[in-house]
């Protein structure tokens, strides 16, 4: 979502990170937020971008995290759009990139791309909130898991219940009394959601240190959960 003072926030089917640290985002081209950025010029106007991570189970609270970037959002010169969408979509193929409109008729249903200069970043869960350097947003990579999180977490939850509860018993003695649902997954550790009368409690079960692929995830987690087996196998009898 895409929030300007004095108007409704907006959604934005498009938000790009770029290398130069400014985020490529759309909105619809016959919207309040484009008509604002003509009358505005070259300045610009203020804009905060908000991002909702949710989680891939039906939790009583969906939403995981959030993250706030604040900065200046401008128009993208036309000479400079073509290219812009080819760059995107070359790391990212989304299909909503076909809507943007690049000629100068705007279609109902057609949206504009814009380009927001980031000037902060605030990223937000149960456990408080923390500013984020831009250099640090940079740098940051995708974690090897999160193309597969979703499925594993669905998963986990639907078919492996017993994996939850031996996770479970890794938790402190006061949260062991409420519904307890799997929440993230990464090369890191385990998050869980505790559900119960006094409301939700995430924890976070790291692994001795960071994984990188399946075998050492899989592992990892037969780790926390305190298998004698580490590498899924059963003991030979001698």
């Amino acid at each position: 979502m895409l929030a300007v003072e004095g108007i409704e926030p907006v959604a934005s089917p498009v938000h790009h990170l770029l290398d130069d640290g400014s985020f490529a985002i759309t909105v619809p081209a016959c919207g309040p937020v484009r008509s604002l950025l003509q009358s505005s010029g070259a300045a610009g106007v203020q804009a905060v971008l908000e991002l909702t991570d949710y989680a891939p189970l039906p939790l009583r609270e969906p939403v995981r995290s959030l993250v706030w970037v604040r900065g200046r959002l401008q128009q993208v010169p036309a000479e400079t759009l073509a290219p812009l969408l080819d760059l995107i979509a070359t790391q990212d193929p989304n299909p909503a990139l076909l809507q943007v409109n690049t000629g100068p008729e705007t279609a109902d249903d057609s949206y504009v791309l814009l380009r927001l200069e980031i000037e902060s970043v605030v990223v937000a869960d149960s456990t408080g909130a923390e500013s984020v350097s831009l250099g640090a947003l940079l740098q940051a990579r995708p974690d090897p898991f999160c193309a597969m999180e979703s499925c594993w977490l669905q998963h986990m939850e639907a078919a492996h219940r017993d994996v939850v509860e031996r996770l479970a018993t890794r938790l402190p003695m006061a949260l062991r009394h409420g519904r307890v649902r799997p929440l993230g997954l990464d090369r890191y550790g385990v998050q869980l959601r505790i559900e119960n009368a006094d409301g939700d409690h995430d924890v976070r079960l790291p692994f001795a240190k960071p994984v990188d692929d399946v075998t050492g995830l899989n592992q990892a987690i037969r780790i926390l959960m305190g298998c004698p087996f580490l590498n899924g196998l059963r003991a030979k009898r001698v």
